[in-house]
């Protein structure tokens, strides 16, 4: 019978369930052969006393470095006790089917099985074993040596007395004790200034909230609309110019640019940011050297007036190197700090703490410091434990006493690793492989320790995935795990201090390429990791790691599982690459770009258990995967060339993740349906012609994620569209069904009804899009309302359909979009359910291209929409009826090619109208306008009381709130009123473009709050300016475009308030007026940009006010302006920005 093992900090489940598998596995094999089994016994004895120890040892390791030494030598050796067995396990794999079938196999074929396998374990295996087992003994006599005492069963680290319980707090909706600084930062970033791009710097140490105050401050109400962009950056340590602009490039334009030239990525930045108002947070900056600052900052000097940087860094030095404002953060006042404490130690479930609780807990705050990272963790930990008597232990612990110098790690930070039970130990240490910043998704991270081996499950009761979910959740719940800011984006991060706590505890055991070099790369560590945002190439391992013992081998991008990462070159081959490992069991070659073929030799990689070769240019697999035994993840999404998975998939026993999304892969393997755990992700599904087993092999499958069935016009019998059992599968959140039919007068609609009426999801989807549907009746599981979770809803091009299910009866959805419904006249009350407060979730309604759609009654619904925030309504040319009206104004509306309809529009903060007939505007809350189109009804000048010629915006009354106006392609627009300012009062953005015919600038009449004008392409328009602007002193920016002038600007022209004045793209322009410009004395900002015919600066020189000069594409002046030998150069020396690119 085999020896119960005790699981500790060092010996995982894995390593005690194989142990007595293989021990009674062996006893069949080896007979009488005792000794066999007595070293494997032996070895089960050594590792525990090794492992009894190692709860002191990990206490101790923080203050003597002898005690660490010890340890991580520990590890090294179970990780080779790890590895015998593993072999032994996967030699005996190999023959598992044999075995199975051992009672028809004859003697002869067991004879020779056993005998191979006993030639194996004596030649590879039991010397290897017994130098384990002395390596053991000699770790558990040095372990007396140092004083290492076995585990009390106190608690720490066991688990045994820990209450683990899951909340969502780390996504803090409260940022206590720094009401005062937020008030600072939102009040600096909406104040009025006259420069061009201001810098603030939020300054303190590490734990103290600096990211968290900027995340508050950046999703703050209060500056929602103040910028035309807005963009978080994480900064790396390694500050590289390149490698952050083209961060804050793919941040700005959430897409990824490949460009490795500084110059194209920063001549795109600066083509984005140009003219436009931005909110920059670089979160987390350690660079200190001007020069790189400098470099970074040049195409972001483009951005509009007002533009913003907010930077959180602990140094000083970096704030004098940004030549920003500095704002000190420092630590928690008292009554904050117990506050933070409080919301994490106690909780809901506690709201009246036990007197005892409460005295020892403000003792325990005290010894925080005032670090709110410190209290949360803190607080996370003691909420875990229910008695007096282990809050008391953990506040006399000695940890409070050690120099926080002595391992650079917080007291607070130390204890709460101590107290983890040791299988989360394991979870968050290996996320040392991350580097700072790094964003990873819950669900691949819990892949990443199922291929590590570290999910254990006593007995077996659960199967891997809630193993996972509940460690993950164990560690966000304890705060070592924070969710991140964005919201659209369910990711999660890591606070650099737990970084470097998790790097201390297995520094040698996991390893960071670019990063972990300067401490020394020893033969020891197991997991290797390479950054692909600035490493291009990556051409090696060096001489200092031992490449066979590596189980990991991965890239990090700045955030887990990037579909816009960079991709990477490999240096050496694929099969040189995959001859460097033995033990690999994750390996991520995913956007290798020079991965064209899988090699045969990935058949050698016996022990791996996820591979992912997605975002890579393979066209197939090859049969040597099939020996891959112990495969449990294989990922190959966005691989554009494959086109056919391999027919011996189902042959890999232990597969649980199989994705294949985006690729050519239209035919499912047969027989995938024999593995039972196996789940699969694929983004389409295409039901082939004539063949009578096509859509029913979905049936077979246990499908998650987001699936598109395509070609449903091939199915013969509706009857196998039920075989799909797609009702039964509550995994797959997300449901595309699509018809390909050219002509629809030859389709058979009955039986395209019966189709989708077998095809009901479950009750679960979240997100059902229907695409050319030819039936005349949406189905049944539609009407009765079947899919109460639905969130998104889309019918696209179901022209045959007659009328809507009540839609408005889903309680959840959220967004709902209809098209092409060629049929429909009317949209009437069954539409909304019969109900007054129908719609109740939703946030967007689209409709477009309803040719016929006439009326939409839907006046009596008082009620509907209430959280309505986004309308469109596109292509609707019959439409004459009503529109909803909306007690809370809409974010956006836009209706576009609308030219019968006659209604009252619904308020709304964004506008956008083109062709659409008489609307009715309340304009109270009417922040932005953007107009085209030749066919409007109405016109600005009927409503200012001019002319009926403007054809492309309605206004009915005072503007009170409008803040941005753009008038664009007014080609029959001659004047503006001469009251705009009183029409507009709150107006500070004006562009005027392409309105040739534009010419009366009325003298006085632009609003009293206008900063920035920018005017392109309206020739009379900028001759009649002069005068225009009156008396007004707050205009700042103002911006021409396409001026045709050989002089510019006349004398008198420009208003004496200007600080930031740019003229582009004028190829006529030959010479500046010096008249023009000399009495601008507040002028900071001067760009000239692409004027090629421009010869020279006035002779008199420039204003000098002037602090900034920005000169590009403009050939004949660049060379004048030199510092060697330009012949204007002393006019401009004087000024302190200048931006001349060579």
């Amino acid at each position: 019978m085999a020896l119960e093992m005790v699981t500790g900090a060092l010996v995982s489940t894995f390593v005690e369930r194989t142990i007595d598998t293989l021990a009674s596995r062996l006893v069949h094999i080896f007979g009488a052969r005792k000794h066999k089994k007595k070293q494997l016994s032996d070895l089960k004895m050594k590792l525990l006393a090794i492992d009894v120890v190692a709860f002191d040892a990990e206490q101790k390791q923080f203050t003597d470095p002898r005690v660490r030494d010890w340890l991580l030598r520990a590890k090294d050796v179970v990780f080779d006790a790890e590895d015998l067995l593993e072999e032994i396990d996967y030699e005996l794999s190999k023959s598992r089917q044999v075995e199975a079938e051992s009672q028809s196999a004859t003697n002869k074929v067991w004879n020779s099985l056993k005998s191979s396998f006993v030639t194996f374990f004596e030649n590879e295996i039991e010397s290897n074993m017994q130098q384990v087992i002395e390596d053991l003994e000699h770790l558990a006599t040095q372990s007396d040596f140092l004083g290492l005492k076995k585990a009390s069963g106190v608690g720490v680290g066991s688990g045994s007395s820990s209450r683990l319980t899951y909340t969502s707090l780390p996504n803090e909706s409260v940022i206590y004790g720094r009401d005062d600084h937020k008030e600072f930062v939102l009040n600096w970033l909406t104040s009025d200034t006259q420069n061009n791009l201001s810098i603030l710097s939020i300054v303190g140490m590490g734990g103290l909230g600096k990211t968290s105050l900027a995340q508050h401050v950046f999703n703050d109400p209060k500056i929602e609309g103040k910028f035309d962009i807005k963009a978080w950056v994480s900064v790396p340590q390694e500050f590289d110019v390149l490698n952050v602009s083209r961060a804050i490039l793919d941040t700005i334009t959430s897409s990824t640019d490949h460009s490795i030239q500084q110059e194209v990525v920063q001549r795109r930045l600066e083509e984005k940011l140009t003219g436009k108002k931005f909110l920059l947070i670089l979160d987390d900056v350690w660079n200190e050297r001007q020069s790189k600052w400098e470099d970074v900052q040049k195409p972001l000097l483009f951005g509009g007036q007002e533009s913003r940087i907010l930077v959180t860094t602990r140094s000083e030095k970096v704030a004098v190197t940004m030549r920003s404002e500095k704002h000190l953060l420092k630590v928690l006042s008292k009554d904050y700090c117990w506050d933070l404490f409080a919301k994490h130690a106690f909780q809901i479930s506690n709201p009246q703490p036990d007197p005892d609780f409460l005295e020892i807990g403000k003792k325990i705050v005290e010894k925080c410091n005032g670090l709110p990272l410190a209290l949360k963790t803190m607080g996370s930990l003691l909420h875990s434990k229910t008695s007096v008597w282990e809050w008391e232990s953990i506040m006399k612990s000695e940890i409070w006493d050690f120099s926080e110098n002595e391992s650079d790690i917080l007291p607070a930070l130390r204890l709460s690793y101590l107290h983890l039970p040791s299988h989360l130990k394991k979870c968050f240490a290996f996320c040392a492989l991350f580097p700072k910043g790094y964003r990873f998704d819950k669900e691949c991270l819990i892949q990443l320790w199922l291929a590590e081996n570290f999910l254990e499950s006593p007995l077996q009761k659960r199967i891997p995935k809630e193993v996972g979910e509940q460690y993950f959740n164990d560690l966000l719940s304890w705060s070592f795990f924070q969710e991140s800011g964005k919201e659209e984006e369910k990711h999660f991060i890591i606070h650099d201090l737990l970084n470097d706590l998790a790097k201390f505890v297995c520094e040698d055991i996991c390893i960071r390429l670019g990063v972990d070099e300067p401490k020394g790369i020893p033969k020891t560590s197991h997991h290797f990791s390479f950054p692909t945002s600035g490493v291009v190439h990556f051409d090696g391992f060096g001489s200092l790691i031992d490449t066979q013992k590596l189980y990991t081998f991965m890239r990090t991008d700045m955030r887990m599982y990037n579909p816009f990462c960079f991709p990477w070159y490999c240096k050496m081959s694929i099969d040189d690459l995959f001859s460097k490992f033995k033990f690999i069991r994750f390996l991520s070659l995913s956007h290798c770009r020079n991965l064209r073929e899988v090699p045969k030799s990935v058949g050698n990689l016996k022990h791996l258990r996820s591979l992912d070769i997605s975002f890579t240019k393979i066209e197939k697999l090859p049969d040597s995967l099939s020996l891959l035994y112990k495969l449990q993840i294989l990922k190959l999404n966005y691989c554009p060339r494959l086109k056919e998975l391999p027919s011996y998939l189902h042959q890999l026993d232990n597969l649980r993740y199989l994705e294949f999304i985006n690729t050519k892969v239209k035919i499912v393997p047969a027989h995938l349906g024999k593995l039972k755990n196996l789940q699969v992700l694929m983004s389409s599904f295409y039901v082939e012609k004539n063949k009578e087993f096509s859509i029913q092999k979905l049936g077979q499958l246990n499908l998650h994620g987001s699936l598109a069935i395509h070609e449903l016009q091939n199915i013969e019998n509706p009857s196998y569209a039920s075989e799909a059992d797609l009702k039964n599968k509550p995994d797959l959140v997300e449901l595309q069904l699509e018809w390909n039919i050219m002509d629809s007068s030859s389709v058979d609609s009955t039986k395209a009804g019966d189709v989708i009426e077998n095809l009901q999801p479950s009750k679960y989807l979240k997100k059902l899009s229907v695409r050319n549907f030819v039936g005349k009746q949406l189905p049944n599981w539609v009407l009765d309302n079947s899919l109460l979770n639905l969130v998104s809803l889309s019918f696209m091009n179901c022209t045959c359909c007659q009328h809507f299910p009540p839609l408005g009866l889903l309680p959840f959805l959220k967004k709902l979009e209809i098209s092409g419904f060629d049929e429909i006249v009317s949209i009437d009350a069954d539409f909304h359910g019969n109900n007054s407060c129908s719609f109740k979730s939703l946030e967007t309604l689209e409709f477009s291209n309803m040719s016929q759609w006439e009326k939409w009654e839907c006046q009596a619904l008082t009620r509907a929409f209430p959280c309505l925030r986004q309308l469109f309504i596109r292509k609707c040319p019959k439409l004459k009826g009503e529109l909803p009206e909306q007690v809370v104004p809409l974010e956006r509306l836009q209706i576009e090619d609308c030219q019968e309809l006659e209604a009252s529009a619904p308020r709304t903060l964004y506008l956008l109208l083109s062709d659409c007939g008489k609307l009715q505007l309340d304009c109270a809350s009417l922040r932005s306008l953007t107009m085209g189109g030749h066919n409007m009804q109405t016109s600005l000048l009927e409503i200012v009381g001019k002319s009926n010629t403007l054809d492309l915006l309605v206004i009915y009354s005072l503007l009170e709130s409008l803040e941005h106006l753009r008038i664009s392609r007014c080609h029959k627009l001659e004047s503006l009123p001469a009251n705009m300012h009183l029409l507009l009062p709150s107006l500070w953005y004006l562009s005027i473009e392409d309105c040739p015919r534009l010419e009366l600038f009325p003298n006085r009449s632009l609003p009293s709050n206008l900063k920035e004008l920018r005017i392109r392409k309206c020739s009379r328009l900028v001759g009649s300016l002069k005068g225009a602007f009156g008396d007004i002193c707050s205009l700042k920016r103002l911006k021409f475009e396409e001026v045709d002038a050989e002089c510019f600007p006349d004398e008198g022209l420009l208003p004496l308030s200007l600080t930031d004045l740019s003229i582009y793209h004028c190829p006529n322009l030959e010479k500046l007026e010096y008249k023009g410009l000399y009495q601008l004395s507040s002028l900071q900002t001067l760009t000239l940009f692409d004027c090629p015919n421009l010869q020279r600066l006035p002779q008199e020189g420039l204003p000098k006010s002037i602090l900034n000069l920005i000169i590009n594409q403009c050939p004949l002046l660049k060379q004048r302006c030199q510092k060697e030998g330009g012949e204007d150069w002393e006019k401009i020396a004087h000024i302190r920005h200048l931006y001349i690119p060579k």
